[in-house]
């Protein structure tokens, strides 16, 4: 059993004239394996900045609080680390790397997370077979990472790394943005398929709930101003989906 803890946690970021902001503000969630956690709030709330002060994003400042991985301070580790800890994040806008081959890239990715470089010849049929499973052409595998890729050519290969690399905690930042219906598909299948062959634990970042009639969540958190603000089951999400957040802003603004 994995656990990530996060315990109050407080992060902010440095403004271009040079001030301190503060973004989030006392946040405390558990994610254990094989749970399924969504965080839905308005824009600007502060959804992915929690992703990516969990992942080590440089950015961002954590200025008091802790996050743990089954008790080891992720906060003491480099990004690197993180990752060999069993931390993934599928970034919402994912960068290009050009000049390097998506099957190099991923084979790296691999070699770092596992600690040894992979047998070639099991390694090519993990790839075909992972690939073939998100629908993906195999001369995907020779083109520049994400370099012209198309949004949702972009998301398929997230979800290819997260099948590949196998961690213990995947945070996906809007991994619905910008799919049509059959990438939307696609993709929320490749990660209920890591899910149940690793019994991994899901922080599922999003506006919207049509991904969420895919990836079935026990966990529903809102996310207003830079903490959760209100907890539920999956009908949480369908009272979301009914009334908006303009309730939840109401409340966060009242009480601020």
């Amino acid at each position: 059993m994995t656990t990530l803890e996060i315990k109050d946690l407080h992060a902010a970021i440095t403004t271009p004239e040079g001030e301190t902001k503060e973004i989030l503000k006392g946040v405390n969630l558990t994610v254990r394996s094989g749970e399924t956690h969504a965080i839905m709030g308005p824009n600007g709330s502060g959804k992915s900045t929690l992703s990516y002060a969990i992942a080590g994003h440089p950015k961002y400042t954590v200025t008091s609080g802790s996050i743990t991985l089954d008790g080891e301070d992720v906060l003491a580790m480099t990004v690197d680390e993180r990752a060999r800890a069993g931390l993934f994040l599928a970034m919402q806008y994912p960068v290009e790397v050009p000049g390097v081959s998506v099957s190099n890239f991923l084979r790296t990715a691999a070699t770092a997370v596992r600690g040894e470089a992979p047998k070639l010849r099991h390694w090519v049929k993990e790839v075909k077979e992972s690939m073939s499973a998100l629908e993906v052409d195999a001369a995907f595998a020779e083109r520049s990472v994400n370099e012209g890729f198309s949004g949702g050519e972009k998301k398929r290969h997230e979800i290819l790394q997260l099948g590949l690399l196998k961690p213990k905690i995947a945070i996906l930042d809007e991994t619905d943005s910008g799919l049509d219906v059959d990438a939307l598909r696609i993709v929320s299948d490749g990660v209920n398929r890591y899910q149940e062959q690793e019994n991994g634990g899901v922080l599922l970042i999003t506006h919207y709930t049509r991904i969420l009639r895919y990836i079935q969540p026990e966990f529903v958190h809102v996310f207003v101003g830079g903490r959760i603000v209100a907890e539920g089951g999956a009908e949480l999400a369908d009272e979301l989906d009914a009334g908006g957040y303009a309730r939840f802003t109401q409340t966060a603004t009242a009480g601020a």
